[in-house]
């Protein structure tokens, strides 16, 4: 596209979403383990004494686990400036939740969105990172 053109580009979706994690073994069994998203690639950069884990969701959306020595905490949760929280879409929210309990986490009670009508429920990751769990059923 080039200047001028009257056609406006468009997002098409999300790509990735990057995290920074502190212990990058517990993240990967937490992404990959209990919330069962498929390994791409999986890299150790030396010169930065860093891994990078690429993730992939069903739909193609795919998260990347950075690790890095000494990254400092997240601000405050979760009304820092930048990142909220991360949700995804599932089926039944009542069976996530039941698997988190089981997996030795506690999860929020499950609420309903005032909007939408729709059930979730938030959590954390093992660095405290705000995850959301949106429920949306097939053909929703």
């Amino acid at each position: 596209m080039s200047i001028g053109d009257d056609q406006v580009p468009t997002l098409r979706g999300v790509h990735h979403v990057a995290l920074i994690v502190s212990d990058y073994a517990r993240s990967r069994h937490f992404y990959t383990e209990l919330l069962g998203c498929r390994i791409v690639a999986e890299h150790y950069r030396a010169e930065r004494d860093s891994h990078k884990l690429d993730l992939a969701l069903p739909d193609g959306t795919q998260l990347e686990l950075f690790s890095f020595p000494d990254p400092p905490p997240r601000p405050t949760r979760p009304e820092a400036c930048g990142l909220r929280h991360l949700a995804f879409r599932v089926d039944d929210v009542e069976a996530w939740q039941r698997r988190l309990h089981g997996a030795g986490i506690a999860p929020e009670a499950i609420r309903v969105d005032e909007y939408t009508g729709r059930r979730f429920v938030f959590f954390a990751d093992p660095d405290g990172l705000p995850l959301e769990l949106y429920e949306l059923p097939v053909g929703s």
